[in-house]
């Protein structure tokens, strides 16, 4: 799959987000990229997405002049899944919600509570 293809996967699920969370997003950016680093993932993984920043339940009053919070997904590891096209664009679109949950602040032990680990 081309880049530009995932791209747009990544695209229509932030197209399709309710607009009550749409509302709620602050000073974030969503990014794809090729393969996580070492630092991103150590173990090697196969780390799908990562949600870097703060998120908003932990931003004070005091939050402001800060570079965007950063929601990278990662193409390298999506595609060595090998699933089918439909399939895949099911996988990118639980891997962005899951990171714009942290975003708002719903941390792993709570999304897994919820059935999305």
């Amino acid at each position: 799959m081309q880049r530009d293809l995932f791209e747009q996967m990544v695209d229509d699920v932030l197209e399709t987000l309710p607009e009550w969370v749409v509302d709620k997003i602050d000073n974030l950016r969503v990014t794809v990229e090729d393969w996580p680093s070492r630092d991103q993932d150590p173990d090697r993984s196969g780390l799908l997405g990562i949600y870097e920043g703060v998120s908003l339940l932990e931003r004070g009053i005091d939050y402001s002049g800060f570079l965007p919070d950063r929601i990278v997904v990662f193409m390298g590891p999506h595609l060595a899944l090998r699933l089918p096209d439909d399939e895949l664009r099911g996988e990118v679109r639980t891997t962005v919600l899951h990171e714009i949950a942290h975003h708002l602040g719903i941390d792993d032990d709570r999304l897994r509570e919820l059935g999305w680990d």
